[in-house]
């Protein structure tokens, strides 16, 4: 069985690897929750969606029906200002068919005029917290990607105390630089105060190129080779606190959910992570002001 541990202060043991419901986003209902019950019988007790996640909300709410209790339900909102924000977290309530979740996270807040508009007067964080004084969410996250995402949440964190964090860590983004340095620093924030700590993008190898002839089921190249995925999922794991969410292609749920259940506590050497970049050509996703967004 996957390990679970305390979600940061929130008083929820999550199993570590927290599955990650944009994979539900393109499904047909049938195979939506044959992945769910999939990842439950695994011992995943903790499910992150968003409203960008295609029919994901929708998909989900069949299956809730029967195990709301049973897992921690978080989703996001990429709206910035209090009135779009409300609604759209309300239309997840709906879509979700519940009354309250667990946890609701700004989506993606990183650029400074996102920033400025959802943590200002009038911005996003005003309707989440009206959510959670309402008793209609219970934490309230912030989620990111890219190089800058790490010093976003630090200036997140000292303006509200987000029970929750989620940003990119595997051993390519983790090898030195601003982006590293920024990681270790709210890696150590989080610690300190106790605020769960998500991270992504533990399994990707590159950005697709134009001649790779495999199909996609995610916006970036994962790792398939099974020996490297698992030292892959262990270098994520053997973090203390980490939690690792899964990837959108659901094809590599089993592989990696066996990686984490297997996951040794000590993390691969630097030597075998060096030799599987080098085999498989892995690259950072985000590269600071080059490639800091998803799709560019």
């Amino acid at each position: 069985m996957i390990e679970k541990i305390p979600f940061g202060r929130t008083g929820h043991s999550s199993s570590r690897v927290i599955f990650g419901a944009a994979a539900l986003g393109g499904m047909k209902p049938e195979r939506a929750i044959a992945t769910l019950e999939m990842v439950f019988a695994a011992g995943l007790n903790h499910i992150d969606t968003a409203a960008s996640y295609g029919e994901s909300e929708l998909r989900l709410a069949p299956w809730l029906k029967e195990h709301r209790k049973d897992v921690f339900l978080a989703t996001k909102t990429g709206e910035r200002t209090r009135e779009a924000a409300w609604s759209q977290f309300n239309r997840s309530l709906e879509r979700l068919e519940v009354d309250q979740v667990d946890l609701i996270q700004m989506h993606n807040l990183v650029k400074d005029d996102d920033w400025t508009t959802a943590m200002g007067k009038g911005g996003a964080l005003e309707a989440l917290v009206r959510a959670k004084e309402e008793g209609l969410v219970r934490f309230i996250g912030v989620t990111g990607h890219g190089t800058y995402v790490a010093a976003a949440h630090i200036r997140s964190l000292e303006e509200y105390p987000f029970d929750s964090v989620l940003c990119p860590y595997n051993f390519t983004m983790n090898q030195g630089g601003p982006y590293a340095d920024d990681f270790e620093q709210l890696y150590e924030i989080c610690r300190q105060r106790d605020v769960a700590m998500q991270t992504i993008k533990a399994v990707a190898a590159r950005r697709w190129r134009d001649d790779d002839k495999e199909k996609r089921f995610s916006w970036y190249r994962p790792i398939r080779d099974e020996q490297m995925l698992e030292r892959a999922v262990a270098y994520t794991l053997s973090r203390p606190g980490l939690f690792l969410n899964s990837t959108s292609d659901a094809t590599l749920l089993p592989a990696l959910m066996k990686a984490a259940e297997n996951a040794p506590k000590e993390a691969p050497s630097n030597e075998q992570m060096r030799a599987d970049t080098e085999a498989l050509g892995i690259e950072p996703l985000f590269v600071r002001d080059q490639t800091d967004d998803v799709f560019n």
